[in-house]
């Protein structure tokens, strides 16, 4: 059975009696043609049961409908971490009022530029990375606006973060005065493009262990007297980065920067035959486990992921405006004081 021939612009055109650039001002400029035009035009086009093609229609916008997500790690590893999960809804919230969708970057063999280059959207969001002079030329190039969530702050792009040293000193301090000292850090793990990234560039994990070792120094504790290992944020390689952690010392407390990370600590340590706090003490970083869904009131620094989502996309859409937003942007964040660090 032969495939039915799809309705043209054109045959609504040649039906209704309208021009062809008539017929796409109904679908895509109503405002410039008369009521009684649009509505023939429309009624034409239901009796041709024709479908305006999204990718001509964006074409002959000169937009693309979409916002690009630049993906810190790997498709997988990105989607396995609730935190950017609510990142993506509370920019999903905002994309939606825009009539736009959210397309996901993963790292392209580690080269942000070629993702950049490829991607069809109009406005790029990336979390944890910097902008480069190449990566900021190949934006130039596209007219391409950039706003980074938890950005490094060393580079041109507008910037959505939290004060993440002074947090982490808070959650440090939380600990240190619970009167832990044998204590191990579970750092957040280098971005799929570590490699092109200055050295002097300040990532999260590094201004976060900048508000440790000041809070240490305060206890006067070396911070190379403290164990430290990067972690994927998910639950198994929290796991399994305590159990490594605990073969080779004995902490009453992991200081987590991440909360995910800290819920696979703590069942490190139950596996262990340990009890959690009273045994061994975990503390995270984000806020986003609900204790009436894990059953962990977990002590954590809060912060908001959607909150940050939604900013960002905010910005993005004012960028794309034309408007000129102010470089940083903080968000507020809070210590919970939850049931899994305990006062030794």
């Amino acid at each position: 059975m032969a495939k039915a021939k799809r309705a043209t612009i054109s045959d609504i055109a040649e039906k209704s009696g309208y021009s062809k650039t008539a017929v796409s001002f109904a679908f895509n400029c109503p405002h410039r043609i008369s009521a009684s035009a649009r509505d023939r035009i429309l009624e034409i086009a239901k009796e041709l049961d024709y479908i305006p093609d999204p990718m001509a229609r964006n074409f002959s916008l000169g937009r693309h409908m979409s916002i690009g997500f630049l993906l810190p790690q790997a498709l997988e590893s990105s989607l396995d971490n609730p935190f950017t999960q609510q990142i993506i809804m509370g920019m999903g919230e905002i994309c939606n009022e825009h009539g736009y969708v959210i397309t996901l970057i993963p790292p392209y063999k580690s080269s942000i530029p070629d993702a950049i280059k490829n991607a069809t959207v109009d406005g790029i969001i990336a979390m944890g990375i910097f902008f480069d002079p190449v990566i900021t030329e190949v934006m130039r190039r596209r007219s391409l606006p950039a706003v980074a969530i938890d950005g490094t702050g060393q580079d041109s792009a507008v910037n959505v973060t939290i004060d993440d040293e002074q947090a982490a000193f808070d959650q440090m301090k939380a600990v240190l005065e619970c009167g832990h000292r044998n204590i191990s850090i579970v750092s957040l793990p280098d971005d799929a493009y570590a490699a092109v990234t200055p050295e002097k560039v300040s990532t999260t994990a590094e201004r976060r262990m900048n508000g440790y070792i000041r809070a240490l120094s305060e206890y006067s504790i070396d911070i190379d007297s403290v164990a430290i290992a990067k972690c994927d944020t998910t639950l198994k390689a929290g796991k399994e980065t305590a159990l490594d952690l605990m073969a080779s010392s004995s902490p009453t407390c992991f200081v987590c920067m991440s909360d995910i990370v800290a819920m696979g600590v703590r069942s490190a340590i139950i596996e262990k035959g340990f009890n959690c706090p009273d045994d061994i003490s975990v503390i995270g970083f984000d806020g986003i486990i609900n204790p009436e869904l894990t059953g962990v009131d977990l002590t954590t620094i809060i912060q908001d992921p959607r909150e940050k989502g939604r900013k960002a996309a905010e910005l993005a859409f004012a960028l794309i405006r034309g408007e000129e937003p102010e470089q940083k942007h903080l968000v507020s964040y809070s210590f919970h004081s939850g049931e899994t660090l305990k006062n030794l």
